[in-house]
């Protein structure tokens, strides 16, 4: 089972490449399983796990309460640790489901610890980090909420956490240091995104070192590394201008969406 996921359906129907005749299945096929996993990616990523949480279990919209952000931050200060244990496990299993088809039919490519997101050779080389990218695109810009969802960081550590895990861990360690230091969740997030196409960058030239980080692992990184800093680009005026709010697990008492346009809207 491992080794089908390792090289991918895509690898298995072409071991060979490109076949000298009849190249044109090779690109259908391709673009075929292309659209596909990007389809699912973005889809699966608009369902958001806050909205789904706030709306079934507690018969509301977590968008009306606090920051008015669908994401875990504005879950765990308006309903509590449950509701935003809901939240993350939602969001942490759709990210994951969206990377496993893309490993499904391109495979992971794991080489030295990190996966290159697809064959080993081949224009699916980093298509799994397409489809995080894609889950994270959807988490954003759910079509399934008006296009209004949450800042994807959640989601972007999940993709991370399963494709480069060493990258990750470090990445985490810088967060969780940052936020110690500074209760900002949102400058902890935006660092972590900014670094993380150049902690790839970086494990990628130690592992293998002249060879060159796959293109669309490299497009995907710093895609969502901007997507990220552009979400959080009202949270770092605030940090900017000392009203940003900080983080506390303390339940504070419900605020309107009016009342906290000055507040912060960390995550997710």
């Amino acid at each position: 089972m491992f080794g089908f996921l390792q090289e991918g359906l895509f690898s298995r129907l072409f071991p060979l490449g490109i076949p000298t005749d009849g190249a044109w299945k090779y690109y259908v096929v391709y673009f075929g399983f292309a659209v596909a996993v990007i389809l699912s990616a973005y889809l699966l990523g608009s369902v958001n796990a806050s909205i789904v949480v706030s709306k079934t279990i507690y018969h509301d919209d977590i968008r009306n309460h606090g920051s008015g952000n669908a994401g875990l931050t504005n879950m765990l200060r308006t309903y509590g640790k449950g509701a935003a244990g809901l939240t993350l496990l939602g969001d942490l299993l759709k990210t994951a489901i969206s990377v496993l088809i893309a490993g499904v039919f391109f495979g992971f490519g794991y080489v030295g610890g990190v996966s290159v997101g697809g064959g080993i050779v081949g224009p699916e080389m980093g298509f799994c980090y397409v489809a995080g990218l894609f889950a994270v695109i959807g988490h954003i810009f759910p079509v399934f909420y008006k296009f209004k969802g949450g800042k994807g960081v959640l989601a972007t550590a999940t993709m991370a956490l399963i494709l480069s895990p060493i990258p990750f861990l470090i990445l985490l360690l810088t967060f969780i240091i940052i936020v110690a230091i500074s209760k900002y969740v949102s400058l902890g997030s935006v660092i972590g995104a900014i670094f993380y196409p150049v902690s790839l960058f970086v494990y990628f030239k130690i592992c293998f070192g002249e060879a060159a980080m796959p293109p669309l692992m490299a497009f995907a990184s710093i895609v969502l590394a901007i997507l990220i800093v552009w979400c959080h680009r009202e949270n770092l005026e605030r940090i900017s201008n000392h009203t940003e709010r900080k983080l506390s697990f303390k339940k504070k008492p419900e605020a309107t969406v009016e009342e906290a346009n000055d507040e912060d809207d960390d995550e997710e």
